[in-house]
């Protein structure tokens, strides 16, 4: 092994000295990577459910920990430019995706939310290698306001809580449907009872309606004109989501919703929340751009 050490050195300093990596080569790095192990991650979940439903769940947690870090990493350095803040479509769209597999990894050690992954991961690696093709927006902001950027982390929360309610709704509403059609199958088999996923969806619906009330609080607080021309239909579909999810949380409190009334209401929500960020922002960036 010592008869390998000088030649080691010397190929280690030959390709840090001829092949050094610029920023912009290991941003695209650990871009690739986290696709790489997204995709990764989700082969290896669904060629485990195809041989057992008995999924081993730390091994999926580790690929994912990994992937989602360097998710985290590469996220940060498309909103946290060298010209600025970028909160463009795209960079904040994986800021947001990051955030929401980060909350269901957390969660997934305690309660049985790692079937979310299969929706997730497919779609976060796509997001990413279409930030990674197409770019920066553009519009870079030199710096924010401590409120502003209060504001804009409990929406990133909301919109992420939100979303994970939403996979969780379709997952309920593909459990319901197998039951009732009587289509077993081993990812049946390893998603939690009906009251279980019941449960879980109506926890997340709480917490995140209550880091999107604060959202709006914060907004009104906080953003100059916040029914200005370029925020106005955000605020608005903002305003009608927040109402769809109130009628939904007091439906389930007072009226005991349940099942389908429950599924439709969340994505009806949802569907009202795409609309007022990502609806918002394709119009002003691209459309209107």
């Amino acid at each position: 092994m010592a008869s390998f050490r000088p030649w080691l050195s010397m190929t280690h300093f030959v390709f840090k000295t001829s092949c050094p990596l610029s920023a912009n080569n290991k941003l695209m790095l650990s871009a690739t990577l986290a696709i790489a192990l997204y995709l990764c991650a989700t082969l290896y979940q669904v060629l485990q459910l195809r041989k057992h439903p008995a999924l081993r769940v730390s091994s999926l947690q580790l690929v994912a920990a990994v992937a989602i870090a360097l998710h985290g990493y590469t996220s940060m350095r498309w909103v946290f430019t060298d010209w600025g803040l970028d909160f463009g479509l795209l960079p904040m769209s994986t800021v947001i995706l990051f955030t929401i597999n980060l909350i269901v990894l957390i969660s997934s050690l305690r309660k049985p939310v790692h079937n979310l992954f299969l929706l997730l991961f497919p779609m976060t690696a796509l997001m990413l290698a279409i930030t990674m093709t197409i770019g920066s927006s553009g519009t870079f902001s030199e710096s924010v306001s401590a409120p502003i950027g209060t504001h804009i982390f409990i929406s990133i929360l909301s919109y992420s809580l939100m979303t994970i309610a939403a996979f969780q709704a379709l997952l309920l509403a593909l459990q319901n449907w197998r039951l009732r059609h009587k289509h077993l199958s081993n990812l049946l088999q390893t998603i939690p009872p009906l009251q279980t996923m019941e449960a879980l969806l109506f926890e997340v619906l709480w917490t995140g309606f209550g880091l999107l009330t604060l959202s709006l609080l914060t907004g009104f607080l906080f953003v100059d004109d916040f029914f200005a021309q370029h925020l106005a239909h955000k605020t608005v579909f903002s305003l009608f989501a927040w109402l769809f999810y109130a009628i939904l949380l007091w439906g389930r409190h007072v009226k005991g919703w349940r099942g389908n009334t429950a599924i439709r209401w969340t994505l009806i929500g949802f569907s009202a929340m795409v609309l007022a960020y990502w609806g918002s922002k394709f119009v002003i960036e691209v459309i209107l751009s």
